[in-house]
């Protein structure tokens, strides 16, 4: 699966931006997606994750109630949907595909990133 993340920029605390992740190769629907951020100086951290068919989500605790991961199987496409967002949520935001759990090693496909800037 080859992924490409886009959507990030510059917005103020209290906006909202909304991720894209299109997705080519193998069986997108096929596959559990995840999207992941890092902040400078930080490690990676997981940000929510969503099911094959989207039924099933999940969600760190720092976003809960502020972002909504879903997904489009006919368009190939996952989205990261961040409302209310903090400076916090500074950071470069990832999606990936293939993994089950809120581990980045447990998934084997990547994006490139793309940078989300939240200004206080």
């Amino acid at each position: 699966v080859q992924l490409q993340a886009s959507g990030g920029g510059l917005v103020q605390a209290g906006g909202s931006l909304r991720l894209s992740c299109a997705a080519s190769g193998r069986t997108f629907s096929g596959n559990n997606m995840g999207w992941f951020r890092q902040a400078p100086g930080k490690e990676r951290d997981f940000v929510a994750r969503i099911s094959s068919g989207g039924g099933y989500t999940y969600y760190a605790d720092s976003v809960k109630g502020r972002f909504t991961i879903s997904r489009d199987n006919a368009k190939n496409t996952l989205y990261l949907q961040m409302n209310s967002l903090k400076p916090e949520d500074t950071a470069v935001y990832y999606c990936a595909a293939g993994g089950r759990g809120r581990q980045g090693s447990e998934y084997p496909y990547w994006g490139q990133g793309t940078l989300v800037t939240v200004s206080s």
